[in-house]
Protein backbone atom coordinates (compact mmCIF):
# COMPACT_ATOMS: atom_id res chain seq x y z
CA UNK A 1 0.00 0.00 0.00
CA UNK A 2 2.72 2.47 1.04
CA UNK A 3 4.92 1.44 -1.90
CA UNK A 4 2.01 1.86 -4.30
CA UNK A 5 1.33 5.36 -2.92
CA UNK A 6 5.03 6.25 -3.26
CA UNK A 7 5.07 5.03 -6.84
CA UNK A 8 2.11 7.27 -7.64
CA UNK A 9 3.97 10.24 -6.19
CA UNK A 10 7.05 9.51 -8.32
CA UNK A 11 5.11 8.87 -11.52
CA UNK A 12 2.57 11.60 -11.02
CA UNK A 13 -0.96 11.63 -12.40
CA UNK A 14 -1.66 10.02 -15.79
CA UNK A 15 -0.72 12.21 -18.74
CA UNK A 16 -3.68 13.14 -20.89
CA UNK A 17 -3.29 12.54 -24.63
CA UNK A 18 -3.60 15.65 -26.79
CA UNK A 19 -3.40 16.59 -30.49
CA UNK A 20 0.00 17.35 -31.94
CA UNK A 21 1.04 20.95 -31.38
CA UNK A 22 2.07 23.30 -34.17
CA UNK A 23 5.72 23.28 -33.14
CA UNK A 24 5.78 19.45 -33.02
CA UNK A 25 4.73 18.93 -36.62
CA UNK A 26 7.18 17.35 -39.07
CA UNK A 27 7.34 19.75 -42.01
CA UNK A 28 8.57 17.04 -44.38
CA UNK A 29 5.36 15.04 -43.86
CA UNK A 30 3.18 18.12 -44.26
CA UNK A 31 4.81 18.99 -47.59
CA UNK A 32 4.41 15.41 -48.83
CA UNK A 33 0.78 15.36 -47.73
CA UNK A 34 0.00 18.65 -49.44
CA UNK A 35 1.74 17.48 -52.61
CA UNK A 36 -0.25 14.23 -52.63
CA UNK A 37 -3.56 15.94 -51.92
CA UNK A 38 -3.18 18.34 -54.83
CA UNK A 39 -2.17 15.49 -57.11
CA UNK A 40 -5.26 13.46 -56.23
CA UNK A 41 -7.47 16.12 -57.83
CA UNK A 42 -5.72 15.63 -61.18
CA UNK A 43 -7.34 12.18 -61.35
CA UNK A 44 -10.56 12.94 -59.47
CA UNK A 45 -11.41 15.79 -61.82
CA UNK A 46 -12.24 13.28 -64.57
CA UNK A 47 -14.94 11.73 -62.40
CA UNK A 48 -16.26 15.09 -61.24
CA UNK A 49 -16.46 16.39 -64.81
CA UNK A 50 -17.50 13.66 -67.24
CA UNK A 51 -18.95 10.17 -67.74
CA UNK A 52 -16.56 7.24 -68.04
CA UNK A 53 -16.77 3.59 -69.03
CA UNK A 54 -13.16 2.82 -68.18
CA UNK A 55 -11.37 4.45 -65.26
CA UNK A 56 -10.12 7.86 -66.43
CA UNK A 57 -11.12 7.15 -70.05
CA UNK A 58 -14.01 9.57 -70.65
CA UNK A 59 -16.86 8.97 -73.09
CA UNK A 60 -19.29 11.21 -74.90
CA UNK A 61 -20.10 14.86 -74.40
CA UNK A 62 -17.43 17.23 -75.65
CA UNK A 63 -14.73 14.64 -75.02
CA UNK A 64 -15.85 11.65 -77.12
CA UNK A 65 -13.39 8.98 -75.93
CA UNK A 66 -10.35 11.25 -76.28
CA UNK A 67 -11.14 11.85 -79.94
CA UNK A 68 -12.17 14.98 -81.81
CA UNK A 69 -9.99 17.84 -83.05
CA UNK A 70 -7.82 17.81 -79.94
CA UNK A 71 -7.25 14.05 -79.83
CA UNK A 72 -3.46 14.29 -79.69
CA UNK A 73 -3.47 16.92 -76.96
CA UNK A 74 -6.06 14.98 -74.97
CA UNK A 75 -3.98 11.82 -75.18
CA UNK A 76 -0.84 13.64 -74.05
CA UNK A 77 -2.75 14.95 -71.04
CA UNK A 78 -4.02 11.43 -70.32
CA UNK A 79 -0.49 10.07 -70.64
CA UNK A 80 0.91 12.70 -68.26
CA UNK A 81 -1.80 11.96 -65.71
CA UNK A 82 -1.12 8.25 -65.71
CA UNK A 83 2.66 8.59 -65.67
CA UNK A 84 2.89 11.14 -62.86
CA UNK A 85 -0.35 10.93 -60.89
CA UNK A 86 -2.71 7.99 -61.39
CA UNK A 87 -2.67 5.77 -58.30
CA UNK A 88 0.60 7.26 -57.13
CA UNK A 89 -0.84 10.26 -55.28
CA UNK A 90 -3.52 8.18 -53.60
CA UNK A 91 -0.87 5.63 -52.69
CA UNK A 92 1.43 8.33 -51.30
CA UNK A 93 -1.45 9.79 -49.29
CA UNK A 94 -2.17 6.30 -47.90
CA UNK A 95 1.50 5.85 -46.97
CA UNK A 96 1.43 9.12 -45.07
CA UNK A 97 -1.72 8.04 -43.25
CA UNK A 98 0.14 4.93 -42.11
CA UNK A 99 3.10 7.05 -41.02
CA UNK A 100 0.66 9.18 -39.03
CA UNK A 101 -0.56 6.11 -37.14
CA UNK A 102 2.98 5.35 -35.93
CA UNK A 103 3.68 9.01 -35.16
CA UNK A 104 0.48 9.45 -33.17
CA UNK A 105 0.85 6.31 -31.07
CA UNK A 106 4.60 6.68 -30.45
CA UNK A 107 4.25 10.30 -29.31
CA UNK A 108 1.46 9.38 -26.92
CA UNK A 109 3.56 6.59 -25.44
CA UNK A 110 6.59 8.87 -25.11
CA UNK A 111 4.48 11.38 -23.19
CA UNK A 112 3.21 8.67 -20.87
CA UNK A 113 -0.28 8.74 -22.38
CA UNK A 114 -0.05 5.36 -24.07
CA UNK A 115 -2.75 3.83 -21.89
CA UNK A 116 -5.47 5.93 -23.45
CA UNK A 117 -4.23 6.03 -27.04
CA UNK A 118 -6.26 2.99 -28.13
CA UNK A 119 -9.53 4.73 -27.23
CA UNK A 120 -8.45 7.91 -28.99
CA UNK A 121 -7.32 5.96 -32.06
CA UNK A 122 -10.62 4.11 -32.17
CA UNK A 123 -12.67 7.31 -31.84
CA UNK A 124 -10.52 9.14 -34.39
CA UNK A 125 -11.06 6.54 -37.07
CA UNK A 126 -14.70 5.87 -36.28
CA UNK A 127 -15.24 9.59 -36.88
CA UNK A 128 -13.30 9.32 -40.13
CA UNK A 129 -15.63 6.51 -41.23
CA UNK A 130 -18.62 8.71 -40.37
CA UNK A 131 -17.22 11.76 -42.18
CA UNK A 132 -16.39 9.61 -45.19
CA UNK A 133 -19.85 8.09 -45.31
CA UNK A 134 -21.50 11.53 -45.15
CA UNK A 135 -19.10 12.87 -47.78
CA UNK A 136 -19.67 9.87 -50.04
CA UNK A 137 -23.47 9.98 -49.78
CA UNK A 138 -24.21 13.70 -49.54
CA UNK A 139 -21.48 15.17 -51.75
CA UNK A 140 -19.49 12.84 -54.03
CA UNK A 141 -19.26 9.09 -54.54
CA UNK A 142 -15.44 9.03 -54.89
CA UNK A 143 -14.77 9.41 -51.15
CA UNK A 144 -11.61 7.88 -49.63
CA UNK A 145 -12.09 8.88 -45.97
CA UNK A 146 -14.51 6.03 -45.32
CA UNK A 147 -12.00 3.53 -46.71
CA UNK A 148 -9.12 5.02 -44.72
CA UNK A 149 -11.09 4.88 -41.49
CA UNK A 150 -12.04 1.25 -42.06
CA UNK A 151 -8.49 0.28 -43.02
CA UNK A 152 -7.16 1.95 -39.89
CA UNK A 153 -9.74 0.24 -37.69
CA UNK A 154 -9.62 -3.24 -39.20
CA UNK A 155 -6.04 -3.72 -40.36
CA UNK A 156 -3.39 -1.18 -39.44
CA UNK A 157 -3.29 -0.72 -35.66
CA UNK A 158 -2.00 -4.20 -34.64
CA UNK A 159 1.02 -3.80 -36.95
CA UNK A 160 2.32 -0.56 -35.43
CA UNK A 161 4.89 -2.36 -33.24
CA UNK A 162 6.34 -4.44 -36.08
CA UNK A 163 9.95 -3.78 -37.10
CA UNK A 164 10.53 -1.30 -39.90
CA UNK A 165 12.08 -3.80 -42.31
CA UNK A 166 9.23 -6.26 -41.78
CA UNK A 167 6.63 -3.54 -42.39
CA UNK A 168 8.37 -2.40 -45.56
CA UNK A 169 8.62 -5.97 -46.88
CA UNK A 170 5.00 -6.75 -46.01
CA UNK A 171 3.77 -3.46 -47.45
CA UNK A 172 5.64 -3.97 -50.72
CA UNK A 173 4.33 -7.51 -51.20
CA UNK A 174 0.75 -6.52 -50.43
CA UNK A 175 0.97 -3.28 -52.44
CA UNK A 176 2.20 -5.02 -55.60
CA UNK A 177 1.23 -8.69 -55.52
CA UNK A 178 -1.75 -8.73 -53.16
CA UNK A 179 -3.54 -5.78 -54.73
CA UNK A 180 -2.95 -7.04 -58.29
CA UNK A 181 -4.53 -10.40 -57.45
CA UNK A 182 -7.29 -8.62 -55.56
CA UNK A 183 -8.01 -6.28 -58.47
CA UNK A 184 -8.48 -9.08 -60.98
CA UNK A 185 -10.57 -11.09 -58.54
CA UNK A 186 -12.75 -8.09 -57.69
CA UNK A 187 -13.43 -6.65 -61.17
CA UNK A 188 -13.80 -9.98 -62.95
CA UNK A 189 -10.47 -9.82 -64.74
CA UNK A 190 -9.72 -13.50 -64.13
CA UNK A 191 -13.11 -14.45 -65.53
CA UNK A 192 -12.57 -12.11 -68.49
CA UNK A 193 -9.47 -14.05 -69.47
CA UNK A 194 -11.39 -17.33 -69.46
CA UNK A 195 -14.34 -15.90 -71.42
CA UNK A 196 -12.05 -14.23 -73.95
CA UNK A 197 -10.04 -17.40 -74.55
CA UNK A 198 -13.20 -19.48 -74.96
CA UNK A 199 -14.74 -16.93 -77.33
CA UNK A 200 -11.62 -17.03 -79.50
CA UNK A 201 -11.72 -20.83 -79.44
CA UNK A 202 -15.38 -20.92 -80.47
CA UNK A 203 -14.74 -18.55 -83.38
CA UNK A 204 -11.83 -20.68 -84.59
CA UNK A 205 -13.80 -23.93 -84.34
CA UNK A 206 -16.85 -22.52 -86.10
CA UNK A 207 -14.64 -21.17 -88.88
CA UNK A 208 -13.10 -24.64 -89.27
CA UNK A 209 -16.55 -26.27 -89.33
CA UNK A 210 -16.06 -27.99 -85.99
CA UNK A 211 -18.75 -28.39 -83.37
CA UNK A 212 -18.78 -26.44 -80.14
CA UNK A 213 -20.37 -27.34 -76.82
CA UNK A 214 -23.32 -25.46 -75.29
CA UNK A 215 -20.99 -24.32 -72.49
CA UNK A 216 -18.58 -22.80 -74.99
CA UNK A 217 -21.45 -21.01 -76.76
CA UNK A 218 -22.60 -19.69 -73.40
CA UNK A 219 -19.12 -18.34 -72.73
CA UNK A 220 -19.08 -16.69 -76.16
CA UNK A 221 -22.41 -15.02 -75.42
CA UNK A 222 -21.20 -13.86 -72.00
CA UNK A 223 -18.06 -12.45 -73.59
CA UNK A 224 -20.05 -10.48 -76.18
CA UNK A 225 -22.23 -9.07 -73.43
CA UNK A 226 -19.09 -8.02 -71.56
CA UNK A 227 -17.83 -6.25 -74.69
CA UNK A 228 -21.16 -4.47 -75.11
CA UNK A 229 -21.02 -3.27 -71.50
CA UNK A 230 -17.74 -1.41 -72.11
CA UNK A 231 -18.48 -0.23 -75.66
CA UNK A 232 -19.16 3.53 -75.71
CA UNK A 233 -22.43 4.46 -77.40
CA UNK A 234 -24.47 7.67 -77.66
CA UNK A 235 -27.13 5.99 -75.53
CA UNK A 236 -24.71 5.34 -72.71
CA UNK A 237 -23.44 8.89 -72.86
CA UNK A 238 -26.99 10.25 -72.71
CA UNK A 239 -27.78 7.97 -69.78
CA UNK A 240 -24.72 9.22 -67.88
CA UNK A 241 -25.57 12.85 -68.64
CA UNK A 242 -29.17 12.31 -67.50
CA UNK A 243 -27.95 10.75 -64.25
CA UNK A 244 -25.75 13.78 -63.59
CA UNK A 245 -28.77 16.05 -64.08
CA UNK A 246 -31.01 14.11 -61.67
CA UNK A 247 -32.43 15.75 -58.58
CA UNK A 248 -30.23 15.89 -55.52
CA UNK A 249 -32.46 13.37 -53.73
CA UNK A 250 -32.07 10.80 -56.51
CA UNK A 251 -28.31 11.31 -56.61
CA UNK A 252 -28.10 10.71 -52.85
CA UNK A 253 -30.12 7.50 -53.23
CA UNK A 254 -27.78 6.35 -56.00
CA UNK A 255 -24.72 7.07 -53.85
CA UNK A 256 -26.23 5.08 -50.99
CA UNK A 257 -25.97 2.06 -53.28
CA UNK A 258 -22.19 2.40 -53.13
CA UNK A 259 -22.43 1.38 -49.47
CA UNK A 260 -25.47 -0.90 -49.33
CA UNK A 261 -26.15 -1.99 -52.91
CA UNK A 262 -25.26 -5.25 -54.66
CA UNK A 263 -21.51 -5.81 -54.80
CA UNK A 264 -20.76 -2.95 -52.43
CA UNK A 265 -19.12 -5.18 -49.84
CA UNK A 266 -16.66 -6.57 -52.40
CA UNK A 267 -15.80 -3.11 -53.68
CA UNK A 268 -15.31 -1.69 -50.19
CA UNK A 269 -13.28 -4.74 -49.17
CA UNK A 270 -10.90 -4.43 -52.10
CA UNK A 271 -10.26 -0.71 -51.64
CA UNK A 272 -9.80 -1.09 -47.89
CA UNK A 273 -7.15 -3.72 -48.63
CA UNK A 274 -5.53 -1.46 -51.24
CA UNK A 275 -5.36 1.45 -48.78
CA UNK A 276 -4.12 -0.73 -45.91
CA UNK A 277 -1.29 -2.19 -47.99
CA UNK A 278 0.13 1.27 -48.69
CA UNK A 279 -0.44 2.31 -45.06
CA UNK A 280 1.69 -0.60 -43.85
CA UNK A 281 4.43 0.40 -46.28
CA UNK A 282 4.22 3.96 -45.02
CA UNK A 283 4.52 2.81 -41.42
CA UNK A 284 7.72 0.96 -42.26
CA UNK A 285 9.18 3.82 -44.28
CA UNK A 286 8.46 6.24 -41.44
CA UNK A 287 10.08 3.98 -38.87
CA UNK A 288 13.24 3.53 -40.93
CA UNK A 289 13.52 7.28 -41.57
CA UNK A 290 12.79 7.34 -45.30
CA UNK A 291 9.74 9.58 -45.05
CA UNK A 292 11.40 12.00 -42.65
CA UNK A 293 14.50 12.56 -44.78
CA UNK A 294 16.98 10.72 -42.56
CA UNK A 295 18.56 8.68 -45.36
CA UNK A 296 21.33 9.74 -47.72
CA UNK A 297 20.77 11.66 -50.93
CA UNK A 298 22.05 8.62 -52.78
CA UNK A 299 19.19 6.48 -51.47
CA UNK A 300 16.57 9.01 -52.52
CA UNK A 301 18.16 9.60 -55.92
CA UNK A 302 18.32 5.90 -56.77
CA UNK A 303 14.76 5.40 -55.51
CA UNK A 304 13.57 8.20 -57.78
CA UNK A 305 15.46 6.95 -60.85
CA UNK A 306 14.56 3.27 -60.46
CA UNK A 307 10.94 3.95 -59.52
CA UNK A 308 10.40 6.38 -62.38
CA UNK A 309 12.01 4.03 -64.90
CA UNK A 310 9.76 1.13 -63.97
CA UNK A 311 6.57 3.13 -63.58
CA UNK A 312 6.88 5.44 -66.58
CA UNK A 313 8.00 2.81 -69.08
CA UNK A 314 5.23 0.33 -68.26
CA UNK A 315 2.57 3.03 -68.15
CA UNK A 316 3.53 4.63 -71.47
CA UNK A 317 3.73 1.33 -73.33
CA UNK A 318 0.42 0.16 -71.82
CA UNK A 319 -1.52 3.30 -72.72
CA UNK A 320 -0.16 3.37 -76.26
CA UNK A 321 -1.26 -0.25 -76.75
CA UNK A 322 -4.67 0.53 -75.26
CA UNK A 323 -5.16 3.57 -77.47
CA UNK A 324 -4.22 1.70 -80.63
CA UNK A 325 -6.90 -0.84 -79.71
CA UNK A 326 -9.48 1.93 -79.33
CA UNK A 327 -9.35 1.61 -75.54
CA UNK A 328 -10.78 -1.87 -75.82
CA UNK A 329 -11.46 -2.91 -72.25
CA UNK A 330 -9.70 -6.29 -72.49
CA UNK A 331 -6.55 -4.77 -74.00
CA UNK A 332 -6.74 -2.07 -71.31
CA UNK A 333 -6.94 -4.74 -68.60
CA UNK A 334 -4.00 -6.62 -70.08
CA UNK A 335 -1.66 -3.70 -70.68
CA UNK A 336 -2.74 -1.06 -68.12
CA UNK A 337 -4.47 -2.77 -65.19
CA UNK A 338 -2.21 -5.84 -64.95
CA UNK A 339 0.91 -3.77 -64.09
CA UNK A 340 -1.14 -1.04 -62.36
CA UNK A 341 -0.02 -1.65 -58.79
CA UNK A 342 3.59 -2.25 -59.72
CA UNK A 343 3.54 1.12 -61.50
CA UNK A 344 1.71 2.74 -58.60
CA UNK A 345 4.15 1.51 -55.95
CA UNK A 346 7.29 2.31 -57.96
CA UNK A 347 5.93 5.70 -58.95
CA UNK A 348 4.78 6.80 -55.50
CA UNK A 349 8.17 5.92 -54.01
CA UNK A 350 9.92 7.86 -56.80
CA UNK A 351 7.74 10.93 -56.24
CA UNK A 352 8.20 10.77 -52.47
CA UNK A 353 11.99 10.60 -52.94
CA UNK A 354 12.00 13.63 -55.25
CA UNK A 355 9.89 15.73 -52.88
CA UNK A 356 12.08 14.75 -49.91
CA UNK A 357 15.19 15.77 -51.85
CA UNK A 358 13.59 19.10 -52.71
CA UNK A 359 12.73 19.74 -49.04
CA UNK A 360 16.17 18.74 -47.81
CA UNK A 361 17.92 21.04 -50.28
CA UNK A 362 15.39 23.87 -49.79
CA UNK A 363 14.34 24.00 -53.45
CA UNK A 364 11.35 26.32 -54.00
CA UNK A 365 10.96 27.09 -50.31
CA UNK A 366 7.96 29.34 -50.88
CA UNK A 367 6.14 26.54 -52.68
CA UNK A 368 7.09 24.17 -49.88
CA UNK A 369 5.55 26.44 -47.25
CA UNK A 370 2.32 26.58 -49.20
CA UNK A 371 2.28 22.82 -49.74
CA UNK A 372 2.89 22.31 -46.02
CA UNK A 373 -0.10 24.55 -45.25
CA UNK A 374 -2.27 22.48 -47.60
CA UNK A 375 -0.96 19.33 -45.90
CA UNK A 376 -1.82 20.66 -42.45
CA UNK A 377 -5.39 21.40 -43.60
CA UNK A 378 -5.71 18.32 -45.82
CA UNK A 379 -9.14 17.22 -44.56
CA UNK A 380 -10.63 20.68 -45.03
CA UNK A 381 -9.08 21.09 -48.47
CA UNK A 382 -10.28 17.64 -49.54
CA UNK A 383 -13.89 18.25 -48.49
CA UNK A 384 -14.02 21.82 -49.78
CA UNK A 385 -12.61 20.67 -53.14
CA UNK A 386 -15.45 18.15 -53.46
CA UNK A 387 -18.04 20.82 -52.68
CA UNK A 388 -16.49 23.25 -55.13
CA UNK A 389 -16.19 20.74 -57.98
CA UNK A 390 -19.71 19.45 -57.50
CA UNK A 391 -20.98 23.02 -57.65
CA UNK A 392 -19.01 23.77 -60.82
CA UNK A 393 -19.93 20.60 -62.68
CA UNK A 394 -23.32 19.53 -61.29
CA UNK A 395 -25.05 21.76 -58.74
CA UNK A 396 -24.37 25.28 -59.98
CA UNK A 397 -26.54 27.43 -62.27
CA UNK A 398 -24.31 26.60 -65.29
CA UNK A 399 -23.26 22.97 -64.76
CA UNK A 400 -20.24 22.00 -66.85
CA UNK A 401 -20.62 18.22 -66.55
CA UNK A 402 -19.61 16.65 -69.89
CA UNK A 403 -19.14 20.07 -71.50
CA UNK A 404 -15.37 20.51 -71.34
CA UNK A 405 -12.76 18.85 -73.48
CA UNK A 406 -10.34 16.59 -71.67
CA UNK A 407 -7.39 18.99 -71.78
CA UNK A 408 -9.60 21.85 -70.57
CA UNK A 409 -10.05 20.12 -67.22
CA UNK A 410 -6.45 21.09 -66.44
CA UNK A 411 -7.61 24.69 -66.17
CA UNK A 412 -10.18 23.76 -63.52
CA UNK A 413 -7.53 21.82 -61.60
CA UNK A 414 -5.17 24.82 -61.71
CA UNK A 415 -7.92 27.12 -60.39
CA UNK A 416 -8.70 24.81 -57.46
CA UNK A 417 -5.00 24.46 -56.71
CA UNK A 418 -4.67 28.23 -56.62
CA UNK A 419 -7.41 28.38 -53.99
CA UNK A 420 -5.85 25.57 -51.93
CA UNK A 421 -2.37 27.09 -52.04
CA UNK A 422 -3.58 30.63 -51.55
CA UNK A 423 -6.14 30.24 -48.77
CA UNK A 424 -4.49 27.55 -46.62
CA UNK A 425 -1.51 29.69 -45.49
CA UNK A 426 -3.82 32.64 -44.80
CA UNK A 427 -6.09 30.49 -42.64
CA UNK A 428 -3.17 29.09 -40.65
CA UNK A 429 -1.89 32.57 -39.82
CA UNK A 430 -4.93 32.93 -37.59
CA UNK A 431 -6.02 29.41 -36.67
CA UNK A 432 -4.34 26.32 -35.24
CA UNK A 433 -6.22 23.85 -37.43
CA UNK A 434 -8.31 23.76 -40.56
CA UNK A 435 -12.06 24.04 -39.82
CA UNK A 436 -12.81 20.34 -40.37
CA UNK A 437 -9.60 19.33 -38.58
CA UNK A 438 -10.80 21.31 -35.59
CA UNK A 439 -14.14 19.45 -35.56
CA UNK A 440 -12.36 16.10 -35.97
CA UNK A 441 -9.87 16.76 -33.16
CA UNK A 442 -12.47 18.18 -30.78
CA UNK A 443 -14.69 15.13 -31.17
CA UNK A 444 -11.72 12.75 -30.99
CA UNK A 445 -10.45 14.19 -27.69
CA UNK A 446 -13.96 14.84 -26.36
CA UNK A 447 -13.37 18.51 -25.71
CA UNK A 448 -13.21 21.65 -27.87
CA UNK A 449 -9.69 22.41 -29.02
CA UNK A 450 -8.33 25.93 -29.15
CA UNK A 451 -8.89 27.16 -32.70
CA UNK A 452 -7.55 30.71 -32.83
CA UNK A 453 -3.87 31.34 -32.17
CA UNK A 454 -2.83 34.12 -29.83
CA UNK A 455 -0.57 35.93 -32.28
CA UNK A 456 -0.20 35.97 -36.04
CA UNK A 457 2.16 33.25 -37.26
CA UNK A 458 3.73 33.27 -40.72
CA UNK A 459 3.41 29.88 -42.41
Amino acid sequence: MIMSFAADIVQGPPVEAAPVRREERISMLDVLRGFALLGILVVNIDDFASPQLLHDIPIGGAIDSLGGPHAQLNFLVLLAKWVFVEGKMRGLFSMLFGAGVVLMTERAEQRGAGAGIADIYLRRNMLLVLFGFLHGVLIWHGDILFLYGLAALLVVYPFRKMAATSLVALGLVLSVVGTTIGLFAWDGGLDDIRLHDNAVLVAAREKAGETVTPEQKADEKAWNERLDHFRPTPEKTKEAMDEAAESYGKSVAARLDDYFGPGSSGTIGFFVFEAASAMLLGMGLFKCGFLTGRMSDRVYLWTAVAGAAVSASLTIVGLIESREAGFDFFVHEEWVYAPYFLCRTAGMLALAALVILAVRHEIWRSAQRRLAAVGRTALSNYLMTSLLCQFVFVWGPWPLYGQLDYYQLCGVVAAVWALNLGLSPIWLRHFEFGPFEWVWRSLTYLKPQRLRIATSVRV
